[in-house]
């Protein structure tokens, strides 16, 4: 049997694919419905599934709300106490059960020495770098240039670049399949979902190490 992985703040499945195809079965929670989840899907409070079922589980995933620590959020826009952050308590929980676990956010959120990882490691068609902090160890892969910039409208200028944005729906980023192609998602079906995801491509890297130390 395959060790069982908990996806906490699940979404759509970008991490949930990486880590089944890493050697987990994968069970994903999120307080939002998920249609798109490939799956077993539970509807509830995360942290609160986490305390009530954690010993099924040989490891745990948490991607926790980012959007309180994006660039927009605390730059421009100035409204990072409109959005809820969750990743101290998140820590704390996890740090209680003696698992492995991973949790994912954006390169400005406030996690403990984590790797980074990026679409042009994988050879994607996306920039999009997320950081993974762990209570094991993961090992850092080197980080290529980037060969340009991300394609798109900025200003109202027209930029080329061999990257593709998906986040948002102006600024001539790309259609539902030009987007799943280039974050290897192609079961995600939404602009808005799709936005959130990581690519597959972040964890079955990161849980082909997570699965040498994983409790089975």
């Amino acid at each position: 049997m395959k060790p069982l992985l908990l996806d906490l703040f699940c979404g759509a499945g970008g991490a949930a694919v990486g880590y089944h195809r890493a050697g987990f079965d994968v069970v994903g929670v999120d307080i939002n419905p998920q249609p798109d989840y490939p799956f077993e899907f539970h509807q509830a409070d995360a942290i609160d599934y986490l305390l009530g079922h954690f010993a099924r589980y040989a490891a745990v995933h948490a991607s926790p709300p980012c959007q309180a620590h994006t660039t927009l959020a605390k730059g421009t826009n100035n409204n990072t106490g409109d959005y809820p952050d969750l990743i101290a308590i998140t820590r704390g929980v996890l740090s209680m059960i003696a698992r492995p676990y991973v949790i994912e956010n954006v390169p400005s959120s406030p996690l403990l020495y984590p790797i980074t990882l990026c679409g042009e490691m994988f050879g994607l068609d996306v920039i999009r770098h997320r950081d993974f902090e762990s209570n094991r160890l993961l090992l850092q892969p080197s980080h290529p240039r980037h060969r340009g910039r991300v394609a798109g409208w900025r200003h109202g200028v027209k930029v080329d670049g061999p990257y593709l944005a998906v986040y948002g729906r102006g600024g001539d980023k790309g259609t539902i399949a030009t987007r799943q192609a280039a974050m290897g998602c192609e079961w995600i079906t939404s602009y808005a979902a799709l936005g959130e995801a990581i690519p597959p491509a972040y964890t079955e890297y990161v849980g082909a190490q997570l699965l040498t130390v994983a409790a089975l």
